[in-house]
């Protein structure tokens, strides 16, 4: 039988699914994970879309899959809570029913309505706004439902997070933690409430206030596993549901950052970097800080929206080479890429990329490039300069988080698909010329989802005590300080200037095209 306390953290992410079983010593004890053999489908290009259903049940999949083979640790589990990828919603109808597909976050379709009520509009105009604010009406999914599906918007009683939803399929209440709402809602990240009519951004979102739902604090019950849901799932009846965070602020403080001289880095699919502060401050202005799982702390963030996602779409289109290589040795094609990085000398002869390649809220024009190509380089140049590209990108946000934030990193803490390569951490602190460190699990997201519950649950008595039994940092992957020096002198002098002399071209070709 389990002789100690154990959570149940359920972790949904953008290729698989997973069930964890976590002890306050910060061990996975157990898993049970479900890659999806389709993450989405597109009913237009750009479009990505997935049944509700499709990720309940790899909830009940996993954890009855969890349950049946760890009986005796399953009997240790004190609480239950949920982590979800961001930015992905649902239109629920009067009796909680989906009425459409969950859009995804990486969905792209944009919608035609970006006008702006008069008053606002010149408010926009004054600051230097306007361009950001008409992409983000674009680009929220809530005014392109309300544009193009009007009959269902009409019905739908709630407009949700992923995260909300089952919350509510496992405890029957629809609710949400705060630092799981993150998405284009009308949340503000400042209040750590919804927003009211007389909010600066309100109008960016055509949700009604009727359509939104209840927030908790993490660490606070949303309710209790109910019998459907212990009939489905295998989970307990009556065992407490914990509001915690989304994938990214778990994984930030499963990775242990919560003093603003450690930042986190996520080399996933979307590349990020963060803080966690203890004030709210804008990584970029009128952009808001996310709040951190830690009640009253935020984690700036700056994206590099398709970060290490570069990785896939390099293998497909550029390394079949390698992937048969790599099918032929019986490791993945990222370790036969990752063992030629040596090859290519820092700086990559070179080559150097922006890997701005989806626009943004701060960039609403932006474009990828390549730069300095000649006809010495060859594929594994292009590899190595995707690397350093997205690293570039991410010392940019990093030197903006730290002159707004009044912070300044001396570590750095990684996590994400790209952090199990020794070659790209090795690049990484090079560049960055900081001390970097992995912790001891793979499983960040779950680590950090479980060590807010033992917070919630008296285990510990706060966040610095739990980081401290339940992160691991290993060791270091220490500066070479001469390819640091290098490094910088090419940030500076000619990543940091580029897209502001290629942006105005950005605007021209898409006035073109």
């Amino acid at each position: 039988m389990a002789s100690e306390p154990l959570v149940l953290a359920i972790d949904m992410g953008t290729q698989s699914a997973r069930a964890l079983l976590c002890d306050s010593r910060g061990n996975i004890l157990a898993k049970a994970q479900k890659i999806y053999e389709t993450p989405y489908y597109s009913l237009r290009p750009g479009w990505a879309e997935q049944s509700p259903g499709f990720f309940w049940e790899a909830v009940c999949e996993c954890c009855n899959r969890l349950k049946r083979e760890n009986e005796a640790l399953f009997s240790g589990v004190i609480a239950v809570t949920v982590s979800t990828i961001r930015d992905s919603c649902l239109c629920l109808d009067a009796r909680m029913e989906p009425l459409r597909d969950v859009i995804l976050w990486l969905d792209t379709r944009e919608s035609s309505n970006i006008k702006i009520p008069g008053f606002h509009s010149a408010l926009y105009k004054l600051i230097g706004m306007t361009d950001t604010v008409k992409l983000q009406r674009r680009v929220s999914a809530c005014n392109w439902i309300a544009e193009h599906e009007p009959e269902l918007w009409q019905r739908t009683e709630k407009f949700v997070l992923l995260s909300a939803w089952l919350n509510y399929k496992l405890c029957g209440n629809l609710c949400d933690a705060v630092a799981s709402t993150v998405g284009h809602l009308p949340f503000s990240n400042k209040t750590r409430n919804w927003m009211t009519r007389g909010d600066f951004a309100r109008p960016i979102f055509d949700v009604r206030d009727s359509q939104l739902y209840d927030l908790a604090d993490a660490g606070n019950i949303l309710g209790r596993i109910t019998a459907a849901a212990a009939d489905q799932t295998g989970i307990p009846q009556g065992l407490p549901l914990i509001a915690t965070g989304s994938d990214k602020a778990c994984e930030t403080l499963g990775l242990g950052c919560l003093t603003p001289d450690v930042a986190a880095l996520s080399f996933g699919t979307t590349a990020t970097v963060e803080f966690t502060l203890p004030r709210y401050i804008e990584p970029f202005p009128f952009i808001p800080s996310y709040n951190s799982v830690v009640p009253g702390y935020y984690t700036p963030e700056v994206e590099i929206y398709r970060g290490y996602w570069l990785i896939s779409w390099f293998k497909k289109e550029f390394a079949a080479k390698e992937c048969a290589e790599a099918e032929f040795l019986g490791v993945s094609a990222e370790t036969v890429l990752n063992r030629k990085l040596s090859q290519i000398p820092p700086g990559c002869d070179g080559l150097m990329l922006h890997p701005y390649l989806t626009p943004g809220l701060v960039m609403p024009h932006a474009r990828g490039s390549l730069m300095g190509l000649s006809d010495s380089h060859t594929r594994m140049h292009f590899y190595r300069a995707i690397i350093e590209g997205i690293n570039f990108a991410l010392m940019e946000g990093l030197e903006n988080i730290e002159k707004r934030g009044k912070c300044k990193a001396e570590s750095l803490r990684v996590a994400g698909g790209g952090s199990q390569s020794e070659e790209i951490l090795q690049i990484t602190a090079n560049m960055f010329g900081l001390p970097l460190r992995r912790v001891h699990t793979h499983e960040v997201t779950g680590l950090g989802a479980s060590l807010a519950v033992f917070v919630a649950m008296g285990v510990y008595p706060g966040y610095s005590e739990a980081v401290a039994a339940m992160v691991r940092p290993g060791e270091p992957f220490m500066p070479d300080h001469e390819e640091h020096a290098l490094y910088r002198k090419l940030y500076k002098e000619t990543f940091t200037k580029v897209f502001e002399k290629l942006e105005p071209f950005y605007r021209g070709m898409k006035n073109i095209l």
